[in-house]
């Protein structure tokens, strides 16, 4: 796999220096990025014609808040702890589908988790409506493959293949909700001996996830961008998350605020209901306020600032952290 520096020493610090949980622990933020596909190619690309570009969110020193739009090129960025201790993430930044915020959603988290010595892999995946061949499932491709190949270099990584998570925000949370319910679903043709091994994830975390793509309980540009206009009812079904769900998902854990303008709360508590009736473990905790897209960024007397202690302690419970 082709690796290459994407973080300076100085974005590291100031990562560090934002004090988010868990970064007493001091971990290697260096950064390097792996290539998901051979020679940088993901599959269906022929008429892809988007340029791949970044854009700053925020101009606050303290963080690394940034989105890439027209993902060409999808990649993790691998964090390693300073004791790790076995265990693996695969997190899955949102952007409604139209970009993938890396910042907020990825980076920040990343840097929490390797504090707690988990071995962290941040997923930039490519986008539905950008021309790829596989279109909606796209971005199931970039998942599954990442799952893959982490649990095919477990052991180089220094990684427990039977503890490799996925946890996704917003319409990350509905492709990480996808990747914990779809794992069985042949989205590609094997392109390597990693595409041998199970893309299943051993648990999965779900932070105020998109997961329905039915009219009026759906994140409307999410839909939009997966399914374009007025899509078929089957197709609906397919890519709502809640529908399908195999008795042997993964244990999961979803958070999410009830006052959420932006992505209903309807929709974590269908995924809820759906682990709950296939038979899964799941545990979900609900805030009355905190919005969309909290992250880590709440205020620290906020309740909805609470859930990464939630989150360590519900894994610790199933032999994750």
């Amino acid at each position: 796999m082709q690796r290459r520096t994407l973080f300076t020493t100085a974005a590291a610090t100031a990562l560090l220096a934002a004090g988010l949980p868990g970064t007493s622990h001091a971990a290697d933020v260096k950064g390097e990025t792996l290539s998901l596909w051979p020679g940088d190619k993901p599959p269906g690309g022929d008429k892809v014609t988007v340029k791949q570009s970044e854009v700053a969110r925020s101009d606050d020193p303290r963080f690394r808040d940034v989105a890439i739009l027209n993902v060409t090129q999808p990649n993790l960025t691998l964090f390693r702890p300073a004791k790790p201790n076995g265990a693996a993430m695969l997190i899955i930044p949102g952007g409604g589908y139209q970009r993938v915020v890396v910042g907020k959603e990825g980076y920040d988290i990343a840097q929490w988790l390797a504090g707690e010595g988990v071995t962290v892999f941040v997923l930039l995946y490519r986008l539905p409506a950008d021309g790829w061949a596989a279109g909606p499932d796209a971005p199931l491709q970039d998942a599954q493959r990442a799952i893959r190949l982490i649990r095919a270099g477990a052991k180089g990584w220094g990684i427990d293949p039977a503890r490799i998570g996925v946890m996704g925000f917003s319409a990350g949370g509905h492709l990480a909700a996808m990747a914990a319910t779809r794992f069985d679903k042949v989205t590609y043709k094997p392109v390597d001996a990693a595409d041998q091994v199970s893309a299943r994830p051993d648990i999965a975390a779900l932070g105020y996830p998109v997961i329905s793509m039915v009219p009026g309980i759906a994140h409307a540009g999410s839909a939009k961008q997966m399914l374009g206009e007025n899509p078929a009812a089957d197709r609906v079904a397919e890519f709502s998350a809640d529908q399908g769900v195999p008795a042997n998902a993964p244990p999961s854990f979803i958070t999410a605020a009830a006052d959420d303008a932006v992505v209903p709360v309807e929709n974590s508590l269908l995924i809820y209901a759906a682990l709950r009736k296939a038979g899964a473990k799941v545990a979900m905790h609900l805030f009355e306020a905190g919005g969309h897209g909290f992250g880590l960024r709440s205020p620290k007397a906020a309740p909805v600032a609470a859930w990464p202690a939630l989150f360590i302690e519900w894994g610790r419970s199933h032999g994750f952290v």
